[in-house]
């Protein structure tokens, strides 16, 4: 299974949250599986900290090197087609990063782990319990 984790999964995952679903965990770490961060997600997670609406224990270099290394996550790039994608989704999200994990997701055609439901009005597959 191929799957985007939306940036508050990934958090979730390394921060240990109960609420993220069993499942979700279960899939992350089952190594037949590929996961993906988009880009978008470590630049909104550099952005929440600068702004104090985040913190983390240790430089954010060291905690997202150990965890995508560790749980054999691939970054995924933004693209030429990520763009185009973006510039003709109906606007039922208007948060920039998560409008762009779901066009990647529809680009790569892979799910998403996200507990957001708005993902639900675009053509992906959003998997969450």
């Amino acid at each position: 299974m191929n799957f985007i984790l939306d940036t508050h999964t990934f958090l979730w995952f390394i921060g240990g949250e109960p609420l993220l679903p069993m499942k979700i965990r279960t899939l992350i770490e089952d190594p037949a599986n590929r996961r993906f961060l988009s880009v978008a997600s470590l630049w909104e997670i550099g952005i929440k900290i600068s702004i104090g609406k985040l913190n983390i224990d240790m430089p954010l270099e060291e905690l997202l090197l150990h965890h995508i290394e560790k749980n054999a996550i691939q970054i995924l790039h933004i693209r030429f087609a990520d763009i185009l994608e973006v510039s003709i989704m109906p606007f039922h999200h208007r948060d920039p990063f998560d409008r762009l994990i779901i066009a990647q997701a529809i680009v790569e055609n892979v799910q998403i782990f996200s507990i957001d439901e708005v993902f639900d009005s675009y053509p992906v597959q959003r998997q969450w319990e």
